[in-house]
């Protein structure tokens, strides 16, 4: 029995990403149910005696006990890495040693380490030799039930961008500002939606006369905030994978894309005109944006996605093979 432990319940891209594994593992799966910290506790010592692997997605405290007890009980362990926050803390100018001492543990403990994508992967082994044998990936899948869902041209914004990161300095939404405040003084009168919480960066992105800054938004009314908008641009000098260009893609926006982003695994058939090479280049920004805004790509783009290679059942396929590589071995 498969037991994954990890959030699944607060809506973010992390959390998403466990619940869709969670409802396409296989039957017989389990998870940890519980919220509160000391019934996770209680949950996780009745339960993980009975696993037969560990699958721990996402960083905390909690699943560095969950390492432990199932040490205890010589269960093997595959920590899914969805990105690697002690760096992503130190772009986003919010250092913190206790999270990069606990994600260090948890590299440590883990019998496997699950990067999101392949990018991640070859990060991760030139960022930590020593562990280079016991990295891996197993790509993030794609929800095919999206597309589709909320498809209306009526309310859709021929000049509306979107971004998603909030004030996070690592999304550089201050250069997409930039260059968006460059074509309104061609006349665009572009408006830049932005959601995400708070950061470093929110102060200057608010200060911008055509943001509208919507903040921490559900999963539902995120979805529907891609169909309002012509352009999705995520601009990121660091980003392991991040479903929203993919989400946005299905909503019908048209696509701009960081090449720093591990989404570019699985989406093939880029033209120059959807890839930011240079995150800082403003002059770039401008020029690929206002291309998007008199043309169109997410056409082109899905139509190139391998629909089946990249649903969650298929993954979750692939994860259910890695972990019962990792039990067998620890039965050696």
């Amino acid at each position: 029995m498969i037991l994954v432990i990890g959030d699944y319940y607060s809506g973010t891209g992390p959390a998403n990403v466990t619940k869709y594994y969670i409802d396409n593992l296989p039957e017989g799966t389990d998870y940890i149910r519980s919220r509160s910290k000391t019934a996770r506790l209680m949950e996780m010592c009745v339960k993980i005696p009975h696993a037969s692997v560990l699958f721990i997605s996402g960083h905390s405290r909690q699943n560095i006990w969950a390492m432990k007890i199932g040490r205890l009980f010589g269960k093997r362990s595959a920590y899914l890495m969805h990105g690697a926050v002690a760096h992503e803390n130190e772009i986003n100018r919010v250092p913190d040693e206790r999270m990069a001492r606990d994600e260090k543990e948890m590299m440590r403990r883990a019998d496997l380490i699950l990067a999101v994508s392949r990018q991640f992967e070859e990060w991760l082994k030139e960022r930590f030799p020593a562990w280079t044998g016991k990295i891996s990936h197993v790509t993030n899948g794609i929800d095919w039930h999206l597309i589709g869902e909320n498809s209306t041209d009526d309310d859709r914004n021929s000049r509306g961008i979107i971004s998603v990161g909030g004030g996070m300095p690592r999304k550089r939404i201050v250069n997409i500002c930039k260059a968006v405040e460059r074509l309104n003084d061609k006349g665009y009168n572009i408006t830049l939606t932005v959601a995400g919480d708070t950061g470093a960066d929110t102060e200057r992105i608010d200060a911008c006369p055509f943001v509208r800054d919507i903040g921490l938004v559900s999963h539902d009314e995120l979805m529907k905030e891609y169909h309002r908008n012509k352009v999705f641009i995520q601009n990121s000098v660091f980003e392991t994978f991040g479903l929203a260009p993919l989400e946005a893609l299905l909503s019908d926006a048209d696509v701009l894309i960081s090449a720093k982003c591990g989404a570019l695994s699985v989406i093939k058939n880029t033209e120059p005109m959807d890839i930011i090479e240079d995150p800082d280049d403003i002059d770039e920004l401008e020029r690929k944006i206002e291309t998007l805004l008199e043309s169109d790509n997410h056409t082109r783009l899905i139509v190139n996605l391998d629909k089946e290679n990249t649903s969650w059942k298929k993954r979750s396929a692939e994860l259910t093979r890695i972990l019962e590589r990792l039990r067998i071995q620890g039965k050696v």
